[in-house]
């Protein structure tokens, strides 16, 4: 129950922002906020949204860190690890944001083939119990809680990067409803069966007692006349790319909403831009700092507690939508009838 109301919520809200970006083809929300709003309420939101895109990847990296020391490089320090992650995502992070949007597009476009090849052979495996997924199934009929509500939900919030993206969509996009089906199909299709296949492959009985189920089911599989025999090395691969993908993605955000609070860009060194380097300092240290620090069961109770304020705070953003849009509107008749 708890995944179908936040498909629900989720395809709503998707449908908001993107409607409500549509209306302002090329304006960022920064911009907007500093055309219609006081200095003294912008300055410390887009501060708050800086804040929210730094914690999401940092999520990302530090899980992913732990999620390589445990599986692939156990005899590595976790230092280690976590440095040679960020040498990549902070040369990323440097970069113009229409060249993000491209390496999102050549990820994606290797990544979903091993996306699609896993899923097919998780669902054709013969070592899938139909039994446990249909005991997990009439759980429908349970009361739906916040945390799993909130992690589903989490999976939609990728329409918020419009905040900054949507600077490149310069001219009003075509989303109706077979963009809305679309969309309600695909995120379906990943949560239900983010769910079900696990309890699928391992069973009903303390399988919330695996600290990633997931692994543990990708190794269920075997691609037997293939050259890598276990599917593990392949869902792992595919796992590195989206990781990166989402911690490049949060922090090119977060640097966007910090560059236009301190403009960055006209901080300088004898000539050379210094500024844009500033926050990329931050986020080595202080990620590096907490892979050191927190173990497994910190990250996933702090995750679950900042899952829980995106809920608030994504949905608590539309009203300030509906403020711009108004403010917007009644500023373009006060124009026209002057």
């Amino acid at each position: 129950m708890s995944i179908i109301l936040a498909i629900i919520a989720g395809i709503v809200l998707v449908t908001i922002y993107t409607r409500f970006f549509n209306s302002f083809p090329g304006k960022t929300l920064p911009e907007l906020l500093k055309s219609v709003t006081s200095k003294w309420f912008y300055w410390p939101f887009i501060l708050l949204l800086a804040l929210t895109w730094f914690v999401a990847g940092t999520i990302t990296l530090v899980t992913f860190t732990f999620l390589l020391k445990r599986f692939l490089t156990g005899d590595m320090n976790v230092f280690i690890i976590g440095l040679s992650i960020l040498c990549f995502v902070l040369f990323g992070c440097l970069m113009k944001s229409d060249r993000i949007l491209y390496t999102i597009e050549i990820i994606l476009t290797l990544a979903l083939p091993l996306i699609f090849f896993v899923f097919l052979k998780a669902y054709g495996g013969p070592n899938i119990n139909w039994d446990f997924v249909k005991l997990a199934a009439q759980y429908i009929y349970h009361p739906p809680s916040w945390t799993p509500f909130a992690a589903c939900f989490f999976l939609f919030l990728g329409s918020a990067n419009l905040f900054i993206f949507n600077r490149f969509f310069t001219t009003k996009q075509n989303f109706g409803w077979k963009q809305i089906l679309f969309v309600s199909f695909l995120m379906i299709g990943t949560l239900f069966t983010t769910y079900f296949i696990p309890i699928g492959y391992n069973g009903f009985e303390n399988i919330d007692e695996l600290v990633y189920p997931w692994i543990s089911t990708s190794d269920s599989l075997r691609m037997k006349y293939a050259i890598i025999e276990r599917v593990l090395f392949v869902f792992l691969l595919f796992y590195l790319m989206i990781a990166f993908l989402s911690i490049l993605i949060h922090w090119h955000v977060c640097t966007e909403f910090l560059k236009f609070l301190f403009k960055l860009n006209k901080i300088k060194v004898k000539g050379f831009s210094f500024g844009n380097f500033i926050p990329l300092i931050f986020y080595a240290v202080i990620s590096l700092y907490l892979v050191l620090k927190l173990d497994e069961y910190q990250l996933f109770k702090y995750t679950s507690f900042y899952y829980l304020y995106l809920v608030v705070m994504f949905p608590i953003m539309t009203l300030l939508f509906w403020y711009i849009k108004r403010r917007m509107k009644n500023d373009k008749v006060q124009q026209n009838s002057s």
